[in-house]
């Protein structure tokens, strides 16, 4: 009976260093899992910090071009009415020089 009873616990002492083993394993993949996803979640947060300085460059750059764009249509639009109010008056000028004649058949023909 006491050789059953130390072969049982024998078995049972086995059975239990075993599963401390299996849990050991599970703790150390745990572990190592946790460490890999905390190296790729800094590794996703430095990819963020990155892109969202290179948005906050696009967006200074993209104001600074409107800006840009901006002026050169005011400049343009100041161009096209200087040139319409040089138009006039060189047809204003060519307008008053013809003979009265000249200008109505010019005019017909328009």
């Amino acid at each position: 009976m006491m050789t059953r009873k130390v072969t049982t616990e024998v078995r049972e002492a086995e059975e239990i260093r075993r599963r401390n083993a299996e849990l050991e394993r599970a703790v150390a993949e745990a572990a190592a899992r946790e460490e890999r996803l905390r190296r790729e979640l800094e590794a996703a947060l430095a990819r963020l910090a990155v892109a969202e300085e290179a948005e906050e460059r696009l967006c200074v750059q993209l104001g600074e071009l409107e800006a840009e764009a901006v002026m050169q249509a005011v400049e343009y639009q100041e161009h096209v009415r200087a040139l319409s109010e040089r138009l006039a008056f060189a047809d204003g000028m060519v307008g008053s020089s013809r003979p009265r004649s000249v200008a109505a058949g010019v005019a017909g023909n328009r």
